[in-house]
């Protein structure tokens, strides 16, 4: 290939992981072909949050804590306009086998290597002061901040506390509880970002509404065959496939002949409405133990009293026979068609309707006045991929194969960049020398706050949710 030449790259996918594989390609000069079967981008799974240290999942390694602590400020910096700067409250019940202390530990590590990278360069300093990472809360603490009134722009820990004071059964739980500095993220705010940003990019061609039939390696490069929305058939030559299918990665594995292991998971959240909240809310996770009728219960707040719950039981947010695994045959797992129904068709009303009433009642558990929320339209759901066999994992990024070949197979949705990032300097394509995520995108970079919520808010309408899933949520600077 002559030096003066940007190589092609055909990514196929156009959800987080696609999204920014071709945001960041483009960037860099590459010429880039962005496959994606639906109409908009990042339309997958439900994210609500960062992974900011993994500070959810008691059961993954401090090495993964730390993998997703530096993947998330990555992100944060590179999607500057997505975030909801709020904290988490996490709280260990009495029903939960666990101890809030068994935390302190890996938080104390999490701390430190934040506090690094900050020191390496101040740019990472995307949440919060690193001393102020996280902060324990006794019981004392709660009982008085439960007399106060919330200010109407809460900036400190306590501040945010309030609410979470007044209405949560105090009884119900272990000491101390934890406060941490794991912000939300906004899923339609992303999608907003790398929509306007790729629309505006010349060397990027967005194929939406289409569908990838088949690729063949021809020579040192691959032909890949498309249908259009219009159903006429078409096809290309690109030097370089990064595979970004998300859950359906392993049909176009099977369409490479090239086999991998993986599981697919299917989950839902639900989006509530609780008028008589009137106060922000932090995030807050009650722990409990996966799968049982005790499971973990998330209450992510938005703008307008909405909610998004998961409930870690298996009639809540997971499903009987959701997590299934490869074969022999195909590296694609088998879904259930009737879940396969939901990602292609919708819900039914009776089950949208039952579940949600079931993770309010879940959340009552532990926020007795939450019983009064009720259902607020369409759930956020999907089926998310988790390369390999341990279902346990939660950092992932990239892989290759054959000639030319990559398959990103992120799990957290804050994995992408870095995902992106290791395939470019696998493949040699770009000198990253000492440039920073700032300077490696202009485009992205130069877009407002105001234009990011209105295309998000836009987004959030054409596909049926409330505005207020789009809109900021937060402390106002």
């Amino acid at each position: 290939m002559s030096p003066n030449i940007s190589p092609t790259v055909a990514v196929i996918g156009g959800g987080i992981s696609g999204a920014t594989a071709a945001l960041h390609l483009a960037e860099l000069g590459l010429n880039i072909t962005l496959i994606e079967k639906n109409k908009g981008l990042v339309s997958g799974p439900p994210i609500c949050h960062l992974h900011a240290g993994g500070n959810l999942y008691r059961e993954i390694s401090v090495s993964q804590c730390i993998e997703l602590l530096k993947q998330s400020i990555d992100s944060v910096r590179l999607f500057p306009h997505t975030i909801n700067q709020r904290p988490t409250i996490i709280a260990v019940p009495h029903t939960d086998g666990g101890d809030p202390n068994h935390l302190l530990e890996r938080l104390d590590q999490i701390k430190s290597c934040y506090a690094q990278l900050v020191e390496r360069d101040p740019r990472n300093k995307v949440i919060g002061e690193p001393e102020d990472y996280y902060r324990l809360i006794f019981r004392e603490e709660l009982d008085e901040l439960a007399t106060r009134a919330q200010p109407s722009n809460p900036q400190t820990i306590d501040d945010w506390l309030i609410p979470f004071a007044k209405h949560t059964d105090l009884d119900g739980l272990k000491y101390p509880v934890v406060a941490v500095q794991e912000y939300g993220w906004s899923v339609f705010r992303i999608a907003a970002t790398t929509s306007l940003a790729l629309e505006a990019l010349p060397n990027c061609t967005l194929l939406t509404e289409s569908k990838l039939l088949s690729m063949t390696e021809k020579g040192d490069k691959w032909e890949l065959t498309y249908s259009d929305r219009e159903m006429n058939t078409h096809s290309f030559v690109v030097d370089y496939v990064i595979n970004a299918c998300g859950y359906e990665t392993g049909n176009v594995d099977d369409m490479a002949k090239l086999p991998r292991r993986r599981m697919v998971e299917f989950k839902a959240a639900y989006v509530t409405q609780w008028q008589q909240s009137d106060e922000k809310w932090p995030e807050v996770i009650f722990h409990g133990p996966r799968g049982s009728v005790d499971g973990m219960a998330q209450l992510t707040p938005y703008v307008d009293g909405t909610f998004q719950l998961h409930g870690m039981t298996k009639d809540i947010t997971l499903f009987d026979d959701g997590l299934v695994s490869s074969c022999q045959e195909s590296s694609q797992p088998k879904l259930p068609q009737r879940l396969i129904n939901k990602i292609n068709n919708g819900w039914r009303e009776h089950e949208r309707l039952t579940r949600s009433e079931r993770a309010i009642r879940h959340m009552s558990r532990f926020i007795p006045d939450y019983a009064t929320a009720t259902e607020y339209g369409v759930p956020l759901f999907g089926a998310q991929q988790i390369p390999g066999d341990d279902e346990t994992l939660r950092a992932a990024d990239v892989t290759f194969s054959g000639h030319h070949y990559a398959r990103i197979e992120v799990v957290k949705g804050s994995s992408a960049y870095e995902a992106v990032r290791k395939v470019v300097s696998h493949w040699g394509l770009f000198d990253y020398k000492n440039h920073t995520i700032e300077e490696l995108h202009p485009k992205s970079q130069s877009m407002s706050a105001q234009q990011v919520e209105c295309k998000a808010c836009q987004l959030a309408t054409e596909r049926g949710y409330p505005v207020s899933l789009a809109k900021y949520y937060g402390s106002e600077i």
